[in-house]
């Protein structure tokens, strides 16, 4: 997936915010896709977001894989929202060092048919596969849910992993519950997604609903999340991993990176010409507060941190 997050929830509203819902001329930057992907590439050119994940791959990933394939012939990997496949051949690499010459099952689900051509070029592009069997489902996290449920299937896994993708299901809750059922005994299932302590979290709580709304996103934190397992009473484990991103443009009037960058925060096309004045002020000075950013060495960076969460069957 490539979409980074939306909010359907309540703001704070110790602030006096514009009411956006009388004939607003702001709509979701969902609604171009074209400028959405120009702002999430240029997202992903101005943060550290995928080296903290590869990061945490090198550095961290082959310990929570430590025991998922041990005594077996063939390891079978999921990975629910697999995008272009960057970070999943990262993953990849790693079970295979830890298990050489076992079989792995790679099973990708991922509605974007555009993500899945990208995915099947990065694959054959790569070396050092022989070893491992792809298969694509384009369809999303609730489409194989619905598809297994009526072929009467529940295939089981060693390891299944959701990197930025929970932003799209209806019932985050619903979602982690089913995919972690099909954990098998020594399996783990691996969430990324935003920290509650990032940038993310104290915009959208005190924004969100002044942004326009849409259905194919909500927003949701590990603060969420790890609500969401205590209550379930399922044991995790937490890494905060530090990211930031570069939004010194932001606050140059008239910067067209600036302004592609406001819409990926804001998820919403052309926020800086369509916004009402006053919350658009009202961002523009939420961005520079240290909830949100800290100033070093003359940039504004934002406080993009992920959260890795790991669950245990």
């Amino acid at each position: 997936m490539i979409c980074k997050k939306s909010c359907k929830e309540q703001p704070d509203r110790s602030c006096s915010l514009p009411n956006t819902n009388m004939a607003s001329p702001m709509r979701s930057l969902f609604s171009d896709p074209e400028r959405y992907l120009q702002s999430f590439r240029l997202f992903l050119a101005n943060s550290t977001e995928h080296q903290c994940m590869q990061e945490f791959m090198e550095r961290q990933l082959p310990a929570v894989i430590g025991s998922i394939g041990n005594g077996k012939s063939a390891i079978n990997i999921l990975s629910v929202g697999g995008g272009a496949g960057e970070i999943d051949l990262l993953i990849l690499s790693k079970v295979q060092a830890r298990y050489p010459g076992v079989t792995i099952n790679n099973h990708v689900i991922e509605p974007s048919a555009d993500q899945i051509f990208k995915y099947k070029e990065h694959v054959a592009a790569a070396s050092n596969l022989e070893n491992i069997k792809f298969t694509w489902h384009e369809e999303t996290a609730y489409e194989y849910e619905s598809r297994m449920s009526a072929e009467n299937k529940s295939k089981r896994w060693d390891f299944i992993h959701m990197i930025q993708m929970l932003y799209y299901v209806k019932d985050v809750s619903a979602t982690i519950q089913y995919f972690h059922s099909l954990l098998e005994e020594q399996a783990k299932l691996l969430i990324i997604l935003v920290s509650g302590t990032s940038g993310w979290e104290a915009l959208w709580k005190k924004y969100g609903s002044s942004f326009p709304l849409d259905d194919l996103c909500s927003y949701v934190s590990s603060a969420d999340i790890k609500r969401i397992l205590d209550s379930s009473g399922l044991k995790c484990q937490l890494h905060e991993l530090p990211s930031h991103m570069d939004i010194t443009s932001c606050f140059i009037e008239g910067n067209k990176d600036g302004e592609m960058l406001l819409d990926f925060l804001t998820e919403t096309c052309e926020f800086s010409k369509t916004a009402p004045p006053e919350l658009k002020r009202q961002v523009i000075e939420e961005l520079r507060k240290p909830e949100c950013s800290q100033e070093r060495d003359g940039k504004v960076l934002f406080n993009n941190n992920l959260s890795v969460v790991v669950i245990e069957p």
